[in-house]
């Protein structure tokens, strides 16, 4: 359980890394002309679409079995979320403030990042927290291609319905998942609250 844990753990971290990686980017590069952002909210949006069992498997041409499918399917489901949020967030920051700092001779770099992304942060982090819990869940379904985590013991689990131990390891799965979730959860909080400042809290 321990390993499947850390595996499980191990996938969702790195795919919401870079997840978040990505979608802060293209919201920073779209959120101030329409249809750029427009395009990339419809493209990252089709991605959630897309049923998971359908995309772990069309990748495995590509990419093979193991962690490989998962992390590209699991970053691809990441990113909604979080493009969305960073668009929403910087798109509500104050023009009264964004022109005082320009007018104190702010460079548009600058703005973006010592007034922009700081006020538009704890929205930023709800879709990065939002978009965790929604991997953890899908990372379960890697493991028909072999992927790592908790998927192993509920797959398992599956295959054995009708012996003693099927309900036992499918329950097992779904707990530590769950488990997984709450701790991720409280991490991403105190993230936030952290890495906020006391006065945009």
């Amino acid at each position: 359980m321990l390993e499947l844990g850390l595996e499980h753990a191990a996938i969702v971290g790195v795919s919401v890394l870079l997840a978040t990686v990505l979608g802060v980017s293209l919201g920073i590069a779209t959120y101030r002309r329409e249809k750029p952002r427009e395009a990339v909210l419809a493209i990252t949006g089709s991605f959630l679409t897309i049923p998971s069992f359908a995309l772990f498997i069309l990748l495995i041409g590509p990419l093979g079995l193991g962690w490989a499918p998962v992390l590209v399917a699991l970053t691809m489901y990441g990113l909604m979320p979080i493009v969305r949020n960073t668009v929403t967030g910087l798109r509500e920051v104050d023009p009264a403030i964004v022109e005082s700092a320009l007018g104190m001779g702010m460079s548009r770099t600058q703005r973006l990042l010592r007034i922009e992304l700081p006020i538009a942060w704890p929205v930023i982090i709800t879709g990065v927290r939002v978009t965790t819990l929604v991997l953890l869940g899908i990372a379960a379904i890697g493991a028909i291609v072999l992927g790592p985590g908790f998927g192993e013991l509920i797959f398992t689990g599956l295959q054995r319905v009708g012996t003693p131990v099927a309900v036992n390891m499918i329950l097992a799965g779904t707990l530590g998942i769950i488990i997984l979730a709450i701790l991720f959860d409280i991490a991403l909080y105190l993230l936030r609250k952290i890495t906020t400042s006391q006065g945009i809290r």
